[in-house]
C-alpha cells in the first residue's frame, strides 16, 4: 500500500537519509534522453546501490552473491533465467516477490536476480556483457536504451513467442506504453510500467481561494488560479513546476510542438508552439512571481522541496511524477491531470515506460523463460501489486478489476489519475543524436526558469546547438 508522509518534516527526513546515497552515487543523469533520470523513482534508486557490480569483457562479478554470471544451468531440474534489474527499497522488494511467485508457479524455469545501481549502471553492464558474452536472459531498461539494443539486434524478436501464445492478450495493454516496444511486426520489449508527470493541489489552498480543481482545463487557467492564490495571500505562489525541462516539454506536445520535421532532418525545438509555452512559464514565474521553481541542492533535494511546498501549504500545488503517490497524504493533497495549453490545444504529456527485454544471445530455451516471466510480470495482479507499492502506472487495462486495487482506488481515486492521463499521452520522442538535443533543451530550460532569460533567445540557442548534432547524424 502507499506510505501516506504527514507533514514536510517527515519529508525532509527522508531527503536527509537519501542525500548521502545520493552523494556516493550522483546523480543518474539518464540514458541518452536525460528526461529519464528526472523522475521520483530515482530518488529511490538513488538508495538501492547496495551491490558493487563491475562487468569487464567476459567477466561478471557481484559483491553481494558472486553469482551474477548464470550459464546455461539448471535449479532444481529447472533452466535458470537471469534477470538484470534496478529499483529503489519498495521497488526491489516488489520484484523479489513477483519474482519468488513466478518461481513457485511452474516447475520449468527459475528467475536468479541482481540488483543494479540505477538505470543507467543497467544499460552499462548490459552492453558490456553482450560484448563479453555473459549477458543476463530478461533485463529491465529505459526505452531509448531498449531501442538502441535492438537497433544492434541484440535483442529477442518476442513477437515469435506471442504468435505461439493463445493467453496473450494484446488488447489488455494500454497502446502508450506497449507500441514503444514495437518495430512493425515486431515486439522487442513488453512495458514493464508507466510513468507520468501529474499536478498535485494543495486541497486546503484550493478551497480557501474558491478554486475547483475541475475548472483547471488548461495552463492559462492555472495562471489565473495561481494569481488569485498569490494575490490573496493564501499561499507564497500558486504552482511550482518541477526543475527541468521535462514539464516544459509536456507543455509544448500539449500546445502542437514537435520535436523534429517529419523528415527527420529538423530540429523544431524553437518554433512558436515551443516559445509560447516556455515563454508563458518564464513570465509566471519571473514576472508575475506567480509560480516558483526550486533547483540545485544535493542528489533530489530540490524535488523534495518542491513536494514539501504543495504539502505545508507554501504552494498551490506542484507538477511530478505518478511514482510520488507513494510518499505523499492524500488528506493534503489531490492529484489531477494536466491541462492543456490553451482553449485551441488538447492535454498531451508524455507518457513513458521502464521496458523488459530479452537478450538475443540468450540460448532459445532461456529466450521462452525470459518471455514467460515478462508476461507474468505483466499480467494485471502483477501490476497491481506493483502500482499500488510504488505510485506507478500499470500497463494494463483489466489492473482495475483487481480486487484490492479496485478497493483501494474507491478510498484513494487518486491512483486512477495517471491510468486516465495515460490513455491520452504521447509518446516521448526518441533522440536520434543520443541525447544531444534534449540537452540542449535542458541548458535552455536553467535559462528561462532560473535565469530569467527570454525563450526565444533560448531555444533558438538550443536549436542551434541541437541541430549540428543532428546533423553530423544525418551526414553518417
Amino acid at each position: 500500500m502507499f506510505k501516506n508522509v504527514l507533514s514536510n518534516k517527515a519529508v525532509k527526513r527522508v531527503t536527509g537519509a537519501m542525500l548521502t546515497s545520493a552523494m556516493v552515487l550522483g546523480m543518474a543523469t539518464g540514458c541518452g534522453v536525460s528526461t529519464t533520470s528526472t523522475e521520483a523513482e530515482n530518488t529511490e534508486s538513488s538508495q538501492a546501490a547496495t551491490t558493487a557490480d563491475v562487468v569487464d569483457a567476459g567477466t561478471v562479478t557481484n559483491a553481494t552473491n558472486n553469482n551474477a554470471l548464470v550459464s546455461s544451468t539448471q535449479a532444481d531440474g529447472r533452466t535458470e533465467v537471469e534477470f538484470w534489474y534496478a529499483g529503489g527499497k519498495s521497488a526491489i522488494a516488489v520484484i523479489e516477490e513477483i519474482v519468488a511467485d513466478f518461481n513457485n508457479s511452474q516447475d520449468e524455469y527459475f528467475v536468479k536476480t541482481s540488483t543494479m545501481a540505477d538505470y543507467d549502471e543497467t544499460y552499462q553492464k548490459l552492453q558490456a556483457g553482450i560484448a563479453g558474452n555473459v549477458a543476463p536472459d530478461v533485463a529491465l531498461i529505459e526505452v531509448e536504451a531498449a531501442n538502441n539494443l535492438y537497433n544492434k539486434e541484440q535483442l529477442t524478436d518476442l513477437s515469435t513467442f506471442i504468435a505461439d501464445d493463445a493467453d496473450f492478450d494484446r488488447d489488455d495493454y494500454i497502446d502508450v506504453f506497449f507500441n514503444q516496444g514495437v518495430d512493425g511486426e515486431k515486439t522487442y520489449a513488453f512495458p514493464a510500467y508507466g510513468t507520468t508527470q501529474l499536478m498535485y493541489y494543495n486541497r486546503d489552498v484550493f478551497e480557501k481561494a474558491g478554486i475547483e480543481p475541475d475548472s483547471i482545463k488548461t495552463w492559462q487557467d492555472l495562471a489565473e488560479a495561481s494569481k488569485k492564490i498569490k494575490d490573496e495571500g493564501i499561499a507564497t505562489y500558486g504552482w511550482e513546476p518541477m526543475w527541468n525541462e521535462d514539464n516544459l516539454i509536456d507543455m509544448s506536445f500539449s500546445n502542437g510542438a514537435q520535436l523534429l520535421s517529419e523528415d527527420g532532418k529538423t530540429v523544431l525545438i524553437n518554433s512558436e508552439e515551443w516559445v509560447e509555452v516556455w515563454e508563458g512559464i518564464r513570465t509566471w514565474i519571473h514576472d508575475d512571481q506567480i509560480m516558483a521553481v526550486h533547483s540545485g541542492g544535493q542528489g533530489w533535494e530540490y524535488w523534495y522541496n518542491t513536494m514539501d511546498d504543495a504539502l505545508d501549504g507554501t504552494a498551490g500545488g506542484y507538477t511530478g511524477s505518478s511514482g510520488d503517490q507513494a510518499d505523499l497524504d492524500f488528506s493534503v493533497v489531490g492529484a489531477m491531470e494536466q491541462p492543456a495549453w490553451d482553449d485551441d490545444s488538447e492535454s498531451l504529456p508524455t507518457a513513458r515506460a521502464k521496458q523488459l527485454v530479452s537478450v538475443a544471445q540468450s540460448p532459445e530455451e532461456e529466450q521462452k523463460g525470459a518471455y514467460e516471466f515478462i508476461k507474468f510480470f505483466t499480467n494485471p495482479d502483477n501490476q497491481a501489486k506493483w502500482s499500488l507499492a510504488t505510485g506507478y502506472v500499470s500497463v494494463r487495462n483489466s489492473t482495475q478489476e483487481n480486487e484490492e486495487f479496485k478497493a483501494y482506488s474507491e478510498e484513494h481515486p487518486e491512483i486512477l489519475v495517471p491510468l486516465a492521463q495515460s490513455s491520452h499521452g504521447s509518446v516521448m520522442p526518441i533522440d536520434p543524436t543520443g541525447g544531444e538535443i534534449y540537452d540542449a533543451l535542458s541548458v535552455a530550460a536553467d535559462k528561462v526558469e532560473l535565469e530569467g532569460v527570454s525563450a526565444q533567445e533560448a531555444l533558438d540557442e538550443a536549436a542551434e546547438t541541437a541541430q549540428k548534432a543532428l546533423d553530423k547524424v544525418n551526414e553518417q
